[in-house]
């Protein structure tokens, strides 16, 4: 079975740094791009980042650019996402998902697989 499970969620102060992981099993990884994507109750979910197969190219939402890196390690199927000065609103449900096009990912979908999601908290 298709695996995306994300880690490195947890409670930082503002200012702070976290780093996320995204790995992958039981699919081709290296065909995928990967992104990240965040969720609060009530709210749409918003397109972090995203990152091409080969980690040629990379996408920012605004609201993270020049805080947030996102790499990948293919060798590990692994994809992570840095996360620097973090704000109070940067507080959600971090998920990462898989499709096989680039544009796709930055367009929002469709995925063709999805991470259960990890909790980030920035608070003081």
């Amino acid at each position: 079975q298709v695996q995306l499970v994300e880690s490195g969620g947890g409670l930082v102060q503002p200012g702070g740094s976290l780093t996320l992981s995204c790995a992958a099993s039981r699919f081709t990884f290296d065909y995928y791009s990967i992104g990240w994507f965040r969720q609060v109750p009530g709210k749409e979910r918003e397109g972090v980042s995203c990152i091409s197969s080969s980690a040629g190219r990379t996408y920012y939402a605004d609201s993270v650019k020049g805080r947030f890196t996102i790499s990948r390690d293919n060798a590990k199927n692994t994809v992570y996402l840095r996360m620097n000065s973090l704000k109070p609103e940067d507080t959600a449900v971090y998920y990462c998902a898989a499709n096989r096009f680039f544009a796709s990912c930055v367009a929002g979908g469709p995925f063709d697989y999805w991470g259960q999601g990890t909790q980030v908290t920035v608070s003081s």
